[in-house]
């Protein structure tokens, strides 16, 4: 028995499982009811409206409510979601053993100690029957799972099985419940009418037991009834429609019987008694298997869980939550093949093909005994070898043998090897590690089960894993031990909980060890890397091919990193064992042994590891690409201090301007500040900008908050006089005496300073600034309107000391620029999100060469695409950086004096550096600037061409040739395609040189001067990043592909054959950015490829058609045909294709060929006049059904065209391809030039062409 979830509490005398969520009732004996999650092991709810013990609980199969019943002789109704009892049954007269909801019917039956059992609606809330004929206690009443029965136990020693279909049927039509037989309701009177003896009648008596009856159960899919009591015994009964008997009772329990029931799916009885045990039996032998037994406990209550295979059992100090057996199927992995156990068989799984097969069968419990399932495999792929690992015996292990050969039937298993142990593993090719528990030694035993090494293990050892080499892992209780087998010695050590699994990465390199709710990351040396704590118990894990651990719970499938981040990736309804993981497939084992395929989205923790890694390029791609949108994505970057990836996941304005300041991305925060347009915002944004030193941001938060005092000190410091003045009139407008005060002392105006101070009633000061500013007119005014005589003023200062108070005088007036600001270095994302802009390219997951290549060509065109392929890299903030001169630091000692002071000073420490000064270097460079002085002229010396720049920055193809390194060009493209004749490249290798530079005449007899051009000569800021100008791109070469398709609509071959070939060699020298665009350009080759090959079958079909009509020609004529619908065309020129091919092919007389030709073109959905043309085909072609002509042709065999001799390459025949366009040949073939491409060679070796600069 395995315990999921125990609690303490008082006794619990009922337990119930919810049918959905893992929630457990336990009703106990002091009036509490507790609601449990028995996966979380938490109280959810206590119920205590009971007055005494309460005895019955239930859930309902589907709405939200529970039934309880106790020994107040209520029936109590609740909703577990609004937490309180919506109403009480009452009529009972004692107390209430069981309560249980109908599966189907609005209807709770309840047993009770006035010896009757009463059927209640709980949906009109009334008693709609009383079964009455018990003339004892009745303990227990229970409806049937499907059919229209009632058991019942009672301690007048009988179980009774009541028919209720005729309170069905009455329910059905909504009648009351009443008397069908007047002569009964005559007889029976009012009382008969009252306990509706006609609506429910007994059906049997079963009689055996020699004591009280406790409990009485259905089967839930036979007709077997399940009883037990105080006779210590437990019977089974079965019954048909006329009668019932008793099949056989087990005996072994030497106290009362309290409960029994059937396992849902094996063939087992459970039984809990009180005498502390809980029994389990076989039901078609009747004999005990096992007996699970509590010291100080009696047991008093037992369920089963309605669809899982769960069990509860309430005792006298709280309830158990168990399960007989373990569910996890036991497997191993080896490559591409999952070996795993089910039905007794070991069974083989092929990832590749999804196959799966039986190979051998393993022991099976002999009669009338229980054997646990295998827990454990471990796979020996040189020998074979199978090692399966159970706890029967104790623990015990099994050596198979797997057959060579694999018939898909199941193979006899041999002589099976068995041994004694808790643990075995393979450590080598013929030697497998046994772990003796009990005498705690390791044994090391050879292919023929004999013990060839004794280990004793220097740490206590609960459990073994596998470890890398001749190295064993240890588990502990409270540690993970790394052993040497060959050294006897430890290697490493790492503390960790009872580890219960072990899975290893596929390179060996790390390790997880999964406890029951932590999950330990170790590398192979048992370095901790972290370490993951989960709430619910841990079920299995897998390592993805990039690192990242994939572990299940109960509910849910996970990602761990190697740094400690974690994530849910989905949701499970129940468990799985997760087996392999290949990239959104995931691959893993149910409970009952089913291999099943789960779809997942890798990309949260693809992006996660990325950023983790620092791989931006992968960062960007995942962005670009993929729909990561959720508020955890956006809380990750920003706690991992990536704002500025989060600012274009977030579409909240709020959110956007707090990332924003965060990024320092002020555009951004002013776009959203104007959005949002609140004061504190714009507070926040003023203080964030002038921290920052952008004046004009700041200018304008101030102003959008009318802040005038912080407006005129900013115009002040930046020396904007204008603005000031402007302040002043907007504070003469707002009658603000003290705004305009200060400005006149920012602006040094004396004359408005004294006339404020005078309109504001300050005479004396007024007085005081305009006598000491030598305004004496002023001041004499003053004087007079104050009545004061000037013999009475003192302490006047003289008019020649008042420059102090004259504001300083700006350096230089930059109303206009910027200050120097807070350096923000660009970031790898910056520029690389513009998803938004015309010239951003395609949306991600878009495909403009998918999008032309599946449209229509009428009326159509190609997706505007200039400047798709473009990075728009934004370029440093040039115009809001100013230097040092800008603010006249060229002249600072002069001005301010000290610094010259500051520079002669630092002479004192020079000789601590071993710098003192040098005599007669001081004479070298001396004698140096003599000879420059008496030459005139010292040239500089020659920087790098732009040339050569470009040569140095690009790997591709087309850049040298603008660099003019042409020889370094072709062999780029002989070591990339195989290119081994460049005449058709010749025009193109001029095109693109000339393109990339400009001629500009300067003066007469002069040469002219060559200008180089660069491909974004905006952006390109770096000499790292300059680049030639390219005249083939993604854009001309959608032009050029939809211009092929037009003339192929058109029937134009010679032309569309002239188009396509062209588009296939100027694809040679598209260059892109992003990998998505590299990927559209192999998909503009293969396109191409196929209509090439398939105009020249079509004129080759023609020619054909011109010459004398022979047997040879007309089966040729067929056969080309036929072809031409193999090649992969757009679907309007697949049906044009189809429609010739079956003319062609009806002509000739070829009736079965032309019947397949029109079948093909029904399913392309022509039409309605060329479907009907079809149908009759097939009606003429299925009346002849064979072909005149011995064509070349079998549209079932799959097969690909020869592009020189037009004819079939089928499956499994050898075949060269051309190194560049991969157009298919024959071996005869092979070293010749390729007739599609015409510049590369059949067969050769070739790396693959390179569109992208930068590796991806």
């Amino acid at each position: 028995m395995l315990t999921k979830f125990e609690t303490k509490s008082s006794r619990v005398k009922g337990v119930a499982f919810h049918p959905k969520r893992p929630w457990i009732l336990a009703s106990l004996h002091n009036g509490s009811i507790q609601l449990w999650d028995y996966r979380m092991g938490t109280l959810l709810e206590r119920f205590e409206e009971h007055e005494g013990p309460v005895r019955g609980i239930s859930f309902h199969p589907s709405q939200e409510l529970f039934v309880s019943g106790g020994d107040d002789y209520k029936v109590k109704v609740w909703n577990y979601r609004t937490r309180r009892c919506i109403f009480t049954l009452q009529g009972h007269l004692d107390y209430v053993r069981t309560v249980f909801f109908h599966p189907e019917q609005p209807w709770i039956i309840s047993a009770s100690d006035d010896q009757t059992i009463r059927i209640w609606n709980w949906q009109s809330r009334q008693c709609i029957a009383v079964l009455t004929g018990h003339n004892h206690y009745v303990m227990c009443a229970q409806f049937h799972p499907t059919d229209d029965l009632v058991v019942s136990a009672c301690l007048d020693q009988t179980v009774r099985v009541w028919d209720i279909s005729g309170l069905r049927r009455k329910s059905a039509a909504g009648a009351q419940p009443m008397m069908a037989d007047p002569l009964t309701a005559q007889r029976m009177g009012a009382q008969g009418d009252f306990f509706n003896v006609t609506d429910v009648v007994v059906k049997f008596v079963l009689e055996g037991h020699t004591r009280g009856v406790n409990w009485a159960t259905f089967h839930p899919t036979m007709p077997l009834v399940l009883s037990c009591g105080d006779d210590r015994q437990v019977k089974i009964w079965r019954m048909n429609d006329s009668r019932a008997w008793e099949v056989d009772t087990c005996r072994g329990h030497y106290n009362n019987v309290n409960s029994a029931i059937f396992h849902p799916k094996r063939d087992f009885i459970l039984s809990n008694s009180e005498d502390k045990t809980i029994r389990i039996w076989d039901t078609t032998r009747r004999t005990l298997l096992q007996t699970f037994r509590r010291e100080q406990d009696r047991f008093w209550c037992m369920n089963a869980h309605p669809e899982l295979n769960l069990f509860a059992a309430g005792h006298d100090n709280g309830l158990i939550v168990f399960k007989l057996e373990r569910e996890r199927p036991a497997a191993a992995i080896y490559q591409n093949t999952l070996l795993y156990v089910k039905d007794s068989q070991i069974r083989l799984h092929n990832f590749a093909d999804a196959s799966d097969q039986p190979t051998i069968a393993i022991r099976t419990a002999p009669a009338g005994q229980y054997l646990p399932p295998p827990r454990a495999m471990s796979f020996n792929p040189s020998e074979k070898a199978i090692l399966l690992t159970s706890d029967a015996e104790g623990g015990s292990y099994e050596l198979y043998q797997l057959p060579r050969q694999l018939s898909g039937h199941v193979a006899d298993a041999g002589q099976t090897r068995r041994g004694a142990g808790a643990c075995a593993i393979w450590t080598g090719r013929n030697r497998f590690a046994v772990l003796d528990k009990s005498a705690q030694q390791i044994l090391i035993k050879d292919l023929s089960n004999q013990t060839t090494k004794t280990i004793q293990p220097p740490v206590a050892v609960e459990s073994i894993f596998a470890a890398p080499g001749s190295q064993l892992l240890l588990a502990t209780a409270s540690s993970v031990v790394l052993f040497d087998v060959q050294t006897r010695q430890t290697v490493a050590e790492i503390s960790a909980s009872p580890v219960k699994y072990v899975a290893w990465s596929s390179d060996m390199s790390t390790v997880a060890l999964l406890c029951k709710h932590t999950i330990t990351l170790a590398n192979k040396q048992l370095e901790q890397l972290c370490q993951v704590h989960e709430t619910i118990r841990i079920k299995s894990a897998v390592w993805d091919d990039a690192g990242v651990l994939l572990y299940t719970t109960l509910n849910h499938i996970k990602f761990a990193l190697p740094q400690g981040d974690t994530g849910i990736i989905r949701t499970i309804d129940n468990p799985v064992y997760l087996v392999r993981v290949s990239g959104g497939d995931l691959h893993c084992l149910d409970r009952e042994g089913t291999v099943q395929i789960l779809k997942i989205d890798p990309t949260e923790y693809r992006f996660k590891l990325a950023l983790q890694r620092r791989n931006y390029e992968d960062v960007v791609s995942i962005i670009r690409n993929s729909n990561l949108v959720g508020q955890s994505i956006i809380a990750y970057l920003q706690k991992n201090g990536y704002p500025e990836i989060a600012l274009h996941f977030v579409r909240d304005d709020t959110a956007r301007f707090e990332l924003a300041l965060e990024c320092g991305n002020m555009d951004i925060a002013l776009e959203t500040a104007k959005a949002i347009d609140k004061p504190a915002y714009w507070d926040k944004f003023s203080q964030e900008a002038l921290r920052r030193g952008h004046v004009q941001m700041v200018e304008l938060a101030y102003q959008r908050v009318k802040a005038y005092d912080k407006l005129s000190f900013l115009y002040s410091i930046t020396g904007n006089s204008d603005k000031l003045a402007k302040m002043q009139k907007i504070a003469v407008k707002r009658d603000d005496a003290q705004s305009r005060l200060q400005n006149s002392l920012y602006l040094g105006d004396v004359e408005d300073r004294v006339r404020v101070l005078r309109e504001s009633g300050q005479l004396s000061l007024a007085y005081l600034t305009a006598k000491t500013h030598g305004l004496e007119e002023e001041a004499e005014s003053i004087r007079a309107m104050a009545e004061v005589d000037e013999s009475d003023i003192v302490g006047v200062p003289s008019a020649g000391s008042a420059t102090l108070l004259y504001p300083a005088t700006p350096i230089k007036a930059a109303p206009e620029l910027d200050w120097p600001q807070l350096h923000v270095s660009k970031g790898i994302f910056d520029g690389r999100f513009n998803f938004g802009d015309k010239g951003a390219g395609p949306r991600p997951g878009k495909s403009r060469v998918a999008d032309i290549a599946t449209a229509m060509v009428d009326g159509e065109e190609a997706e505007d695409g200039s400047g798709a392929w473009g990075v728009d890299d934004d370029g440093d903030n040039i115009g809001g950086m100013v230097t040092h001169d800008t603010y006249g630091d060229a002249g600072a000692d002069s001005e301010f004096g000290g610094d010259a002071d500051l520079l002669d000073g630092d002479g004192e420490a020079e000789g601590g550096w071993g710098i003192d000064d040098d005599g007669e270097l001081d004479a070298e460079i001396a004698a140096e600037a003599t000879a420059a002085a008496a030459a005139g002229f010292v040239p500089p010396q020659p920087g790098v061409s732009e040339l050569e720049i470009w040569s140095r920055n690009s790997p591709l193809a087309a850049d040298q040739i603008a660099a003019g390194n042409f020889e370094q060009a072709m062999k780029l493209l002989r070591d990339q395609i195989g290119i081994v004749s460049f005449d058709a490249l010749k025009p193109a290798f001029m095109e693109i040189y000339t393109a990339s530079r400009s001629v500009l005449t300067t003066a007469p007899l002069s040469p002219a001067a060559r200008i180089p051009l660069r491909r974004d000569p905006v952006e390109s800021t770096e000499r790292s990043q300059f680049l030639p100008a390219q005249i083939y791109s993604m854009t001309s070469a959608l032009e050029q592909l939809q211009q092929g398709y037009r003339a192929t609509t058109a029937a134009k071959f010679e032309e569309a054959l002239t188009l396509f070939k062209r588009l296939l060699l100027s694809l040679i020298f598209v260059t892109v950015d992003r990998l998505e665009d590299a990927n559209e350009i192999k998909l503009l080759l293969e396109i191409c490829r196929e209509y090439v090959i398939g105009i020249d079958i079509e004129l080759a079909r023609a020619a054909v058609s011109k010459e004398e009509a022979t047997e040879a020609n007309s089966t040729r004529l067929v056969e080309l045909a036929s072809y031409f619908t193999h090649c992969q065309l757009r679907a309007d020129h697949e049906k044009l294709a189809l429609r010739l091919a079956m003319n062609t092919a009806y002509k000739q007389k070829c009736y079965k060929a032309a019947g397949e030709f029109a079948q093909r073109l029904l399913d392309l959905v022509p039409v309605p006049a060329i479907a009907d043309k079809a149908r009759k085909m097939i009606t003429i072609c299925d009346r002849q059904s064979r072909d005149a002509l011995p064509i070349n042709y079998d549209a079932r065999n799959p097969f690909v065209i020869c592009a020189a001799s037009h004819t079939p390459i089928h499956k499994g025949e050898a075949a060269v391809n051309c190194s560049y366009c991969q157009a298919s040949y024959k071996p005869e073939f092979k070293d010749e030039l390729c007739r599609v491409c015409s510049i590369a060679q059949i067969g050769a070796q070739a790396t693959g062409l390179r569109s992208m600069a930068s590796a991806d």
